[in-house]
């Protein structure tokens, strides 16, 4: 009976199956993990504090996962990253960043190119007033450069157009025909762009719209038909009586006002083009 007893004991004290150790162990460090967490987190930073939420939210599968940007702390998807581990900000930042060096190369060669487009309207300026002084009317047309070109203004008092009328006077048929050839040979884009003065509906036409659009195709035609330029080349534009180059209500205002501008445009990029009127001014 005694020697049963014992081999019962025995049978007592042995433990082959010790897995649930393991499961233990696991929990404890689970636990030891979760209160460092709370230790590192008993100073809240905001930034760090949504930084590490999306961290666990992304290993609890919350998130669907991607590549960590470690710079920024944010989750970038893995196919909006290249083949060089670089976000798509930071492969636009260094694209578009440009050194010193190069930046004050970049400003020496538009500056450069804005002085040669000035010289090149400054010569199609001198070649216009050319024709148009063997023809006699230099003194009815004004110039301007500006940042979109060369601006030939057909200005004066009934001098080009009647009141209320968009046929072109004798005056307006000779200055366009002695500045067509000139235009030609430059080949460049030519805006035409008619004005009005500020008088409402008419009788000929239903407001400043349809008048300034009349007068700025008459002189496209003239310019096309009879001056030989490319159809491609020309446009014409209608600003009624939105951009007056005299706000007077005289009757030599209003006359200032019934014009046409030839505009010679610029076809160089904005940041060259912008430089232009200041070049200009030097000259």
């Amino acid at each position: 009976m005694r020697a049963k007893r014992r081999k019962m004991v025995e049978e007592e004290d042995v433990h082959p199956d010790e897995r649930w150790m393991a499961s233990y162990m696991d929990m404890v460090t689970v636990l030891m993990c979760m209160f460092i967490v709370l230790f590192a987190m008993s100073t809240v930073d905001q930034d760090k504090y949504e930084q590490l939420a999306n961290s666990l939210a992304t290993g609890f599968g919350a998130v669907d996962a991607g590549m960590v940007d470690t710079a920024e702390g944010v989750v970038v998807p893995a196919d909006l990253v290249d083949n060089k581990g670089e976000s798509p900000t930071e492969v636009t930042h260094s694209a578009d960043a440009l050194d010193p060096a190069e930046a004050t190369a970049q400003a020496l060669a538009n500056a450069e190119a804005a002085t040669q487009e000035v010289m090149k309207l400054d010569q199609l300026e001198i070649a216009v007033t050319a024709n148009l002084t063997k023809a006699g009317v230099a003194d009815l047309v004004e110039f301007h450069i500006t940042d979109r070109g060369l601006t030939l203004g057909l200005v004066g008092s009934e001098t080009f157009f009647a009141p209320d009328s968009a046929q072109l006077t004798a005056a307006a048929i000779t200055v366009l025909d002695a500045a067509a050839p000139a235009f030609v040979a430059t080949a460049q884009k030519i805006s035409v762009e008619g004005h009005a003065d500020k008088h409402g509906q008419s009788a000929t036409f239903a407001s400043d719209w349809e008048l300034s659009a009349s007068r700025a195709t008459q002189v496209l035609r003239r310019l096309v038909e009879q001056g030989g330029i490319t159809g491609g080349l020309i446009s014409a534009v209608a600003f009624g009586s939105a951009q007056p180059a005299n706000t007077g209500s005289t009757v030599a205002d209003m006359a200032q006002n019934r014009r046409v501008d030839i505009v010679l445009l610029s076809e160089q990029p904005d940041s060259v083009r912008a430089l232009i009127p200041g070049v200009a001014a030097e000259n």
